[in-house]
């Protein structure tokens, strides 16, 4: 589906791809396969994260199947275009903790001729869209949502729940902060608190 920038004109065509879904759905090993198969393809690559993503390494993109990847910590969205040179693709992981610049920076890759690939939860804790992903998501040529298992029912889980009683809306965390729930049992969650 994703082959070698198609060109237009003679002029590098660019575009980008957003891979979005709750916590523990596989966003980033999805993120992963795809920069892993342009790097088999003798295509550059750079990946990009949030500074503040310190949970499993601080200059990898890590899943929580402990696949890893190298990447850059950035703290805003305006170092990435600053940092990617003439890259032929450039991934961006966990962008929902990006600023709203995010949006820009990566319509400026796309239009300059790079493949931009980016993974992001698109709703927080709460159930409400998350960060600079609905944009993202709207300006996107490919749009990939993917799911999680829900922990109490087994059926498809879409939602992020927060078990710890933390209020703030940025809390990082694994399967000791958070776990993937589907609509029925989030909602039912909702009622009982």
């Amino acid at each position: 589906m994703f082959l070698e920038n198609r060109t237009n004109n003679g002029k590098r065509q660019g575009w980008i791809e957003v891979i979005t879904g709750s916590m523990f759905s596989g966003k980033t090993e999805e993120l992963l396969r795809r920069l892993k198969r342009a790097k088999i393809a003798q295509q550059s690559v750079e990946i990009f994260k949030p500074a503040i993503d310190l949970r499993y390494s601080i200059e990898e993109v890590v899943s929580h199947d402990d696949n890893a990847i190298r990447a850059t910590p950035v703290d805003t969205s305006g170092s990435i275009l600053l940092l990617s040179g003439n890259m032929d693709v450039i991934g961006i992981d966990e962008a929902q903790f990006f600023d709203a610049g995010l949006v820009e920076v990566c319509n400026t890759l796309a239009n300059h001729g790079m493949r931009v690939v980016v993974a992001g939860l698109d709703t927080n804790y709460r159930g409400e869209p998350f960060g600079p992903m609905p944009a993202l998501m709207a300006t996107a040529e490919y749009v990939t949502k993917v799911h999680a298992i829900c922990v109490r029912c087994g059926d498809l889980a879409n939602q992020t729940h927060r078990i710890t009683r933390s209020n703030k809306l940025v809390e990082l965390g694994a399967s000791e902060s958070y776990q993937a729930l589907c609509r029925n049992c989030y909602n039912d969650l909702k009622v009982e608190s």
